[in-house]
């Protein structure tokens, strides 16, 4: 496995809140649901994506924006419109004047707004409920706002999408997220194939004959018994010169980044409950499910057996750093 395909194989939605919502301008949307990840694309008109201490973004019919929670943005037909309706979380929507509109402005199956006329918005939005449907490497991975422009997107994922959220069938919330999740890779691979978008370091180093191969091998087998020195064996090179050269392209040493993966993967592997806590130790290169449960906490804050019920740091979040990295900050 590549770093590129582990990363795009995290997204994994469950139960995603996917709505078509019809506005007639002036309209505003207030989004504070907390929600880890959210996708917006629109189907006819247009819409700006507003956000504190960001300018304004414009969405044309076909953009797909990818907005990283929990922080609140706001969409809006232009602006100056202030927004008249704020989605909560649990994706309750409420006036200004505090007045609960979720079921009155309800138009049918997943539409909701107000009734459709010429010049409306329609305005798709999937939403990830959890962080971990998302994977925290990916969440570290995004900017706090990633647009697709339509004439990059080519997928017939969003009329799919659009199609099958009119209908209510069998298996259609497992198919929905499906497409959900798909949409969601397609965004990310274009963004990350792109020159110049700011992908990460660890992405643009796989590049390197050297740190490539040593990436490559600790996503292969991360529960190989990997120390730098046999790293460095494996791809022809000095330990000192692989430990140098993966800190300056990656950002950080290669030990680190091994056991980041390694926990991103035993973090994946938490969602399937038939998987005890010492097979997924085996799996991703711990000695046992103790060594892995204190890894596990020292980096995430909370235990295996915590995050697999859904827990969470109360206190954690990221943020982007001033050399455009993202972080993840702890109080």
């Amino acid at each position: 496995m590549d770093a590129l395909s582990g990363l795009l194989g995290s997204p994994k939605a469950r139960g995603a809140f996917l709505l078509k919502s019809v506005f007639n301008p002036p309209w505003g949307l207030r989004v504070e649901d907390r929600a880890p990840l959210s996708l917006v694309t629109l189907l006819h008109g247009s819409a700006w994506v507003l956000r504190e201490g960001a300018e304004p973004v414009k969405l044309a019919a076909g953009d797909v924006a990818v907005l990283r929670g929990p922080e609140p943005y706001t969409l809006v037909d232009d602006p100056a419109t202030p927004p008249g309706v704020t989605v909560a979380p649990e994706q309750r929507c409420n006036t200004t004047d505090g007045e609960d509109v979720t079921e009155t402005m309800s138009l049918g199956v997943r539409t909701w707004g107000e009734p459709h006329r010429t010049g409306s918005t329609v305005m798709l939005s999937g939403t990830y409920q959890a962080p971990n449907e998302v994977g925290r490497r990916l969440l570290a991975s995004l900017p706090a706002l990633l647009v697709q422009p339509a004439s990059a997107a080519r997928t017939p994922l969003i009329g799919m999408l659009a199609a099958e959220m009119e209908e209510e069938d069998i298996g259609q919330e497992v198919f929905l997220d499906r497409l959900l999740d798909l949409l969601l890779i397609n965004v990310v691979r274009s963004w990350l194939m792109e020159p110049g978008t700011g992908a990460p370091l660890w992405f643009r180093a796989q590049s390197d004959p050297v740190v490539g191969r040593a990436l490559g091998l600790m996503h292969e087998r991360p529960s190989e018994p990997w120390t730098v020195a046999s790293l460095a064996s494996s791809v022809g090179v000095s330990r000192a010169k692989l430990a140098r050269h993966f800190t300056e392209l990656v950002g950080e040493p290669p030990m680190s980044y091994l056991t980041g993966w390694r926990l991103t993967l035993a973090s994946d592997l938490l969602r399937d409950p038939d998987l005890s806590v010492a097979n997924i130790a085996d799996q991703v290169g711990y000695s046992g499910p103790f060594a892995l449960s204190a890894a596990f906490k020292r980096e995430r804050g909370v235990s295996p057996q915590e995050y697999r019920r859904g827990r969470r740091p109360a206190a954690e979040t990221l943020a982007t750093g001033s050399d455009g990295r993202t972080v993840v900050l702890r109080r």
